[in-house]
């Protein structure tokens, strides 16, 4: 049987690329992509956004470096493999795990401070570290297999999937913020917030496994692009168009009457009589190289910053306990920000070398940082965190949505795949080279204030 079309479907738009497609769904298709960004990143922004309260359990421990450094390799590890493997990993079924790995991770922390009373300890702090690495495994799942997926379609779902991650970490702040103004007088505020932390992590994680897997493999605009990949020999998108109910047929015994069948029909990959070869994986780093160094510095600064640096080196200053989170907020927002700026034709970035060259600048800001905690004030911190979180957002934007264009869905795919392990591996580096930080300091200096039940500690990380 020939595909049934689908109602109202809008045919003989033309994408970035030159093909004729649909815009049914785009909108929708958007606010999801923006929704799952949300959830790829938001229990571990929540475990982050309250590391005052894993530092009043954990004094000893410093678990503002060791989360993250905990976290890193678990997702760069997870992150390699599938991007290895992509061609032959079904994308629904890594997306489905890590989804619900997060949701699991995020009831586990509910668990495991209701067994625990809220008391720290080495068992409770190397239970902590167990959902971290959960947490890990699961961005490794995700994050690549969504940016590859998404990849293969319009640039705005990419863009708004990135703009999602960023979102978390403002959605999370803000977060923050309204629990200490709700809970700053009570005696065991802290805990409080943190477990609201969790339960919100436990309900948007449950809501970004329904939406993936019965919401947005079924709008019009999606099953479009995936088909299309279908046809140039992509193997990862085969579960989530049969779950759209578009099945493979041997040969379509119904020539496609309506544009409306056609937009779907053209793009089955039996009806091609050959499939071109794609490029492997090796040739398509080797030709995004300048891309992939662009992803690793980027995120091998921005972590070499954050959250140690700040964590540990803010000072005393007349904002007090509010600083650190105003700090936080900046960043985040700035970071949002940052990656709906791509949106804007005009100021848009044209030359690679030129892209590459700004990358390796904005080094600068390691030796601006340090002089502005040590000699500066709160605007001055205040401006580079905004250049630095509006510069990563951008960049990182630009480049997931430049470097795939010009190439055939597998190896759109498999170079998402590849960008996000270079962003990882950044990450990972990153959170080792925080901790030089900490050189002529010791392992057990800590700045961080002792904490009461009912006083809030003066620093907390940035995500």
């Amino acid at each position: 049987m020939g595909h049934q079309s689908e109602p109202g479907m809008a045919y003989g738009e033309v994408d970035h690329r030159g093909v004729h497609t649909t815009q049914e769904g785009k909108s929708l298709g958007v606010f999801i992509c923006w929704l799952l960004g949300n959830g790829c990143l938001f229990g571990y922004n929540s475990m982050l956004t309250i590391e005052d309260y894993f530092v009043h359990l954990f004094p000893n421990y410093h678990p503002v470096r060791v989360i993250t450094l905990t976290y890193q390799p678990f997702v760069l590890v997870v992150a390699a493999v599938f991007a290895y493997h992509e061609a032959k990993v079904n994308t629904r079924v890594r997306n489905l795990v890590g989804y619900s790995l997060f949701f699991l991770g995020s009831l586990a922390l509910i668990i495991l401070d209701l067994a625990t009373s809220g008391r720290g300890g080495i068992a409770t702090f190397i239970g902590v570290c167990t959902v971290v690495a959960v947490f890990g495994v699961a961005e490794g799942h995700v994050e690549g297999a969504m940016t590859g997926d998404l990849s293969l379609m319009c640039p705005e779902f990419i863009q708004s999937f990135s703009a999602g991650m960023a979102a978390s970490g403002a959605i999370t702040s803000a977060l923050r913020l309204v629990t200490k103004v709700a809970f700053e007088k009570s005696r065991d505020g802290l805990r409080r917030g943190a477990m609201l932390f969790f339960i919100a992590s436990c309900f948007f994680e449950l809501l970004c496994i329904m939406l993936y897997a019965h919401i947005f493999p079924k709008l019009p605009i999606v099953k479009f692009y995936r088909a299309k990949a279908a046809s140039e020999g992509s193997l990862t998108v085969a579960a989530d168009l049969a779950a759209a109910g578009l099945q493979r047929r041997p040969k379509p015994s119904v020539t496609p009457s309506t544009p409306d069948d056609r937009s779907i029909c053209t793009f089955q990959a039996e009806d091609r009589p050959s499939i071109p070869e794609r490029l492997s994986n090796k040739q398509l780093l080797m030709l995004n190289m300048d891309y992939a160094l662009d992803m690793f510095h980027i995120y091998l600064l921005t972590l070499s910053i954050f959250p140690g640096f700040l964590a540990e080196d803010l000072g005393s200053h007349s904002l007090g306990s509010w600083y650190a989170l105003v700090l936080i907020t900046t960043y985040n927002d700035s970071d949002m920000i940052g990656r709906y700026v791509p949106l804007l034709e005009s100021i848009k970035v044209t030359s690679r070398r030129g892209l590459l060259a700004a990358v390796l600048a904005w080094y600068m800001l390691l030796p601006a940082f340090y002089c502005a905690a040590r000699y500066g004030g709160e605007a001055w911190m205040i401006v580079l965190v905004s250049i630095l979180g509006l510069g990563k957002g951008y960049l990182t934007v630009y480049v997931l949505t430049e470097a795939p264009r010009p190439y055939k869905g597998p190896e759109q795919n498999a170079l998402g795949n590849l960008l996000v392990f270079c962003l990882l591996a950044g990450l990972c580096l990153g959170a080792f080279l925080n901790w030089l930080w900490l050189i002529g300091k010791g392992w057990r200096s800590n700045p961080w204030p002792a904490c009461h039940p009912d006083i809030f500690c003066e620093k907390i990380t940035i995500s």
